[in-house]
């Protein structure tokens, strides 16, 4: 008896000695398409070093940039699944399958990121979705204002929008239609040789693509289109049974970290913008301010986008008129 006490006795101090990390109580992986040098992504590989910092090493987290792990359009199944532990990537690449969430996107009017941010977060705090109950959310982030952006001519009216053809997809290809063009649903990366080689006449995107895709060496003119500004919601989820793993300390320390990061990406979102509007004017372009009355005009031709919507989510039985405008009065 007295050489088995001997042995435990060692085995504790053994277990006491290890070092924390050697202790970690859980490991996750990471999966996030954007490459390891983008804003969001070094803002993500920043979560998982805070998370384990502040947890004192009892959660670890392998970060895997660049779609390495798994793809955008894959990510948010590769959670549920267990590809990979958490992910990054946006809900609009899987159209349709989070009807709640994307009235977020709709050409509400946005101002900065910031904005969309906070309106995200408080949509899924409001409502707590059904169709993000297979995943533990972490938080939600939105890029700054999508606006329309042309390489021949200014567009000051809805007039001038008329047969332009506008490489847009989504949400942002159904205001191009209601504005009066023609949308061509093309993926970002195939943007800069579309509007180089003239196949479309412009471009609905986020300002900081300017600089960070070199749209702002082909597009020469930029219009304010704020009223109908629209934005796009990534999500940073976790898989389930991961998270039931994590110990209740543990987990309410990564609650606190998710409202610091959101943040954090919301400013990374707008310091972007900046960098994409100068870049933007220093290759010579141009802005174009709509005035109070055809801005006006603009939030009325896009109505029919937000009616789509409310219709659309109410054969799912939801109700997406209240859904539509308690997003719009978090907006405000």
């Amino acid at each position: 008896m007295k050489k088995l006490l001997t042995t435990l006795l060692a085995l504790a101090v053994i277990c006491v000695a290890l070092p924390t990390a050697s202790r970690a109580e859980v490991k996750l992986t990471y999966s996030n398409f954007f490459p390891p040098t983008n804003h969001q992504s070094q803002l993500a590989e920043a979560w998982c070093k805070e998370v384990e910092k502040r947890t004192g090493g009892k959660v670890v987290i392998e970060y895997y940039p660049g779609g390495t792990l798994s793809k955008a359009a894959q990510c948010y199944d590769g959670v549920v699944e267990g590809i990979s532990d958490v992910g990054l990537s946006c809900l609009a690449y899987s159209r349709g399958r989070f009807p709640v969430m994307a009235a977020v996107d709709l050409p509400l009017g946005y101002q900065t990121a910031a904005q969309a941010t906070a309106t995200a977060n408080a949509v899924y705090e409001h409502f707590k979705p059904e169709e993000l109950a297979d995943v533990e959310p972490m938080y939600f982030n939105g890029h700054g204002p999508g606006l329309l952006f042309t390489v021949n001519k200014p567009v000051k009216t809805l007039e001038d929008m008329k047969g332009e053809k506008i490489r847009a997809t989504g949400n942002s290809a159904k205001l191009v239609a209601a504005l009066g063009g023609t949308p061509v649903a093309k993926p970002m990366p195939e943007n800069y040789q579309l509007l180089q080689k003239g196949v479309v006449d412009g471009s609905m995107h986020p300002i900081e693509s300017n600089k960070s895709f070199k749209l702002g060496e082909v597009c020469k003119y930029g219009t304010d289109s704020f009223s109908v500004a629209y934005t796009t919601v990534f999500f940073i989820v976790m898989n389930k049974d991961k998270w039931a793993s994590i110990d209740p300390e543990s987990q309410a320390i990564i609650r606190d970290i998710n409202k610091e990061w959101a943040t954090k990406h919301a400013a990374a979102w707008d310091a972007a913008d900046a960098e994409g509007r100068q870049f933007f004017l220093d290759q010579g372009g141009r802005i174009v301010e709509l005035s109070a009355e055809e801005s006006a005009a603009w939030a009325a031709a896009g109505q029919p986008v937000l009616d789509g919507y409310v219709a659309e989510v109410a054969e799912k039985g939801l109700d997406g008129k209240a859904i539509l405008e308690f997003t719009q009065s978090t907006l405000k």
